[in-house]
């Protein structure tokens, strides 16, 4: 089952590829293709992966290159091994920092295979959007190794079992997540989910894998951003063109993000001067990403339904993932 939408650049259509779904026994591979973690993170993680019934291997670090957790050409040829072996069905990143994008250039696209899961959010945005550019893959926004599967499900800085599994399990379409935000703006919209953090996404402008925003419901999150750094990027992406063509938003609660002056607008206060304009369904406050309460995960590049109301629903209209 695939969906189309059209490429940035060209305005020609992508056929989404999804990968195999993920049973009980399915084999993930660790890898680390921005910033190194924490040993004991990554240990608590491997372990939490096993206890959900997959088959992980221990995650042997490779030497540090500055703040990279190995150098440029280590960290290609783990993304590449990783998704070229036959009995891997998926990978999962250790943690974001920074790094991804020194794996992207034109002539990836043509060495990578079928498509497999690829779990990740924060800096994997980069690698996500590029695989969903140049080769149409359904990807996952959620928890890593050393970034909430660590912390165990339903606790502070965790993941949320329930919208997890769904996505890179359930081949059926029309589940929902309860987002636990506010809406910004009432409505209901229907587009393909993109996005992630939107730093990344900003840094995608001018790139031959610059994302497409056309009828999708974009995601936007990040940390530690003063509110006035937030209405940056959302200007940059206003004037790029990249919010006028939007059916939906769904934002993150952006955690470390408090005003530097009490009583100046909040990263909140932005978004609805900025966005609200559009008129489109917005959802504030959603776990994604980067927060500190159980994390949600989230399938990319598929149709969705952006019910805000309330505390805001997400339902997927179609799986991320095949027999």
């Amino acid at each position: 089952m695939s969906g189309q939408t059209r490429a940035a650049t060209s305005g020609q259509t992508i056929s989404l590829k999804k990968p195999r779904a993920l049973g009980r026994g399915a084999r993930l591979a660790a890898i680390a293709p921005a910033s190194p973690a924490p040993d004991d993170k990554t240990r608590k993680g491997l372990e939490e992966l096993k206890r959900l019934g997959f088959l992980v291997a221990d995650y042997v670090a490779k030497p540090l290159e500055g703040y990279f957790s190995a150098s440029f050409k280590e960290r290609r040829r783990e993304f590449l091994e990783s998704l070229a072996k036959s009995d891997v069905s998926g990978v999962v990143s250790l943690r974001g920092g920074y790094g991804s994008a020194y794996l992207l250039d034109e002539e990836l696209a043509s060495q990578l295979g079928d498509p497999k899961v690829v779990i990740g959010f924060s800096d994997i945005t980069s690698l996500q959007i590029y695989l969903y550019q140049s080769r149409g893959w359904a990807t996952f926004y959620g928890p890593m190794v050393a970034a909430g599967f660590d912390a165990g499900p339903g606790a502070p800085c965790g993941y949320d079992e329930d919208s997890f599994q769904s996505a890179v399990s359930q081949i059926n379409e029309g589940w929902t997540i309860s987002l636990r935000g506010t809406s910004l703006v009432d409505g209901e919209a229907e587009g393909r989910l993109l996005g992630g953090a939107m730093t990344l996404v900003e840094a995608t402008i001018g790139t031959p894998w610059e994302l497409d925003t056309r009828d999708a419901i974009l995601v936007l999150e990040d940390r530690g951003m003063k509110p006035y750094q937030v209405d940056r990027v959302l200007m940059h992406l206003k004037q790029a063109g990249k919010l006028q063509p939007l059916r939906g938003i769904l934002m993150g609660d952006f955690p470390e993000c408090e005003p530097p002056v009490a009583g100046s607008p909040t990263v909140r206060d932005v978004c609805a001067r900025i966005l609200g304009p559009l008129g489109v369904p917005i959802v504030f406050g959603a776990p994604v990403g980067h927060t500190m309460r159980p994390m949600l995960t989230l399938p990319l590049g598929v149709q969705a339904r952006l019910y805000a109301h309330g505390q805001g629903v997400l339902e997927i209209l179609e799986p991320a993932v095949t027999l």
